[in-house]
C-alpha cells in the first residue's frame, strides 16, 4: 500500500511538473512530497525526476516508470469507485474539456438534468479552445467535433452525436442580397467561416443533395473560431452562417434566421467522448451514457 501511495504522488507530481503544485492539489506538505518521492527513488534505484529552482522535468527513466503508474493508479482509484457503484450513488467530480459554443448551444440542459440525477456529483469544465492533454492532465473526458483523434494510440474516442449542417440567413439579408438558388450562387455573398484557426482566405466546401455533390470555393469578410459569433453576425443580417439545425431551431421560429439552399446541405460533423483509457470511473461512463441518449434525441 506504501508503494502505491509514493506511485500516486508521483504521477501527480509528473504531471504539474511541480512539487509545489501536486502539494497543493493532494492538500499535503511540501515537504513530504518531496521525501516521499526520495524515498520512491531509492527503492526502486533510479533516478526518475530532475530537478531544478524553476522546474522538474522527468528522467528517461521516469518517463517509462510515469506511463506505467499512471494506468496502476487509475485502475487502483477505480477499484475504490466501484465500490459506491453498488449503491448506484456515483460521487466524485467529474472532469470534462469541450469546445465552448457546443457546451453553451447544446449541453447546458443535458448537464443540468445529469446533475440533478447524480446529486453527489461535482464539475469541472474547461471550455477553452486549447486541445487538452488527456495523458497528463486531469480529466476524465473531452467532447471533441470532427474525426475522432488518431494519435497517441492510446485514446479512446466514443461517438455520441452527429450534427447535420445547412446555411442559414436573416430574412434581411435575403431581401437585399444576390438570388441563391445553388451552392455556385456563394461566390456573390456573404458567408462566415468557422475553422479552428480562424483566418482568412477562401475555403473548400462540399454541398450534397441527395446522391448529388457540388464543390465549392467559399471566400469571406469574416473568418472565425467560434460558431456562436456566426450565428450572431448572420442574425444581424452581416451574412451566412453554418449551422446545425438543432442549434438554429430557435431562430427560425422566432423568424430571426431562415433556411438557405433548403434541398443541400453539408457534411454533417461526428461528436466524440475521448478517453485516455477504457477504464473509467463511474461518474464519466455514466456521463457519457447520458450523452449519447439525450443527443441522439429528436
Amino acid at each position: 500500500m506504501e508503494l502505491l501511495n509514493y506511485m500516486r504522488l508521483f504521477v501527480e507530481v509528473a504531471r504539474a511538473k511541480s512539487f509545489r503544485r501536486a502539494a497543493d492539489a493532494l492538500n499535503m506538505p511540501n515537504s513530504t512530497v518531496s521525501r516521499h518521492i526520495a524515498e520512491l527513488e531509492k527503492t526502486i534505484g533510479l533516478r526518475l525526476l530532475n530537478r531544478s529552482t524553476r522546474k522538474v522535468e522527468l528522467t528517461e527513466a521516469g518517463e517509462v516508470y510515469f506511463r506505467r503508474c499512471q494506468s496502476i493508479v487509475e485502475e487502483a482509484r477505480i477499484a475504490h469507485e466501484s465500490l459506491r457503484d453498488v449503491a448506484e450513488r456515483p460521487t466524485g467530480t467529474l472532469r470534462v474539456s469541450m469546445p465552448a459554443d457546443f457546451a453553451t448551444g447544446y449541453l447546458a440542459p443535458v448537464i443540468a438534468d445529469f446533475e440533478k440525477t447524480y446529486p453527489l456529483i461535482a464539475f469541472e469544465f474547461d471550455l477553452s479552445p486549447r486541445p487538452v492533454d488527456l495523458q497528463t492532465e486531469p480529466f476524465d473526458l473531452a467532447i471533441r467535433l470532427g474525426p475522432p483523434p488518431t494519435a497517441p494510440s492510446t485514446l479512446v474516442a466514443r461517438p455520441i452525436a452527429v450534427l447535420q449542417r445547412y446555411l442559414y440567413a436573416s430574412p434581411e439579408y435575403l431581401r437585399r442580397a444576390a438570388p441563391l438558388t445553388h451552392p455556385n450562387d456563394l461566390d456573390r455573398h456573404v458567408v462566415c467561416i468557422v475553422e479552428g484557426a480562424a483566418r482568412l482566405g477562401q475555403v473548400a466546401r462540399t454541398f450534397y443533395r441527395g446522391d448529388e455533390s457540388v464543390n465549392v470555393m467559399v471566400g469571406t469578410r469574416f473568418a472565425m473560431n467560434s460558431v456562436a459569433l456566426s450565428r450572431a453576425l448572420a442574425i444581424q443580417g452581416v451574412g451566412l452562417a453554418v449551422l446545425d439545425n438543432v442549434l438554429a431551431l430557435d431562430d427560425v421560429t422566432l423568424g430571426r434566421l431562415a433556411r438557405v439552399l433548403p434541398g443541400w446541405s453539408l457534411a454533417p460533423v461526428q461528436v466524440h467522448a475521448v478517453t485516455e483509457t477504457r477504464l473509467l470511473p463511474a461518474r464519466a461512463r455514466l456521463f457519457i451514457d447520458f450523452l449519447k441518449v439525450r443527443l441522439r434525441e429528436p
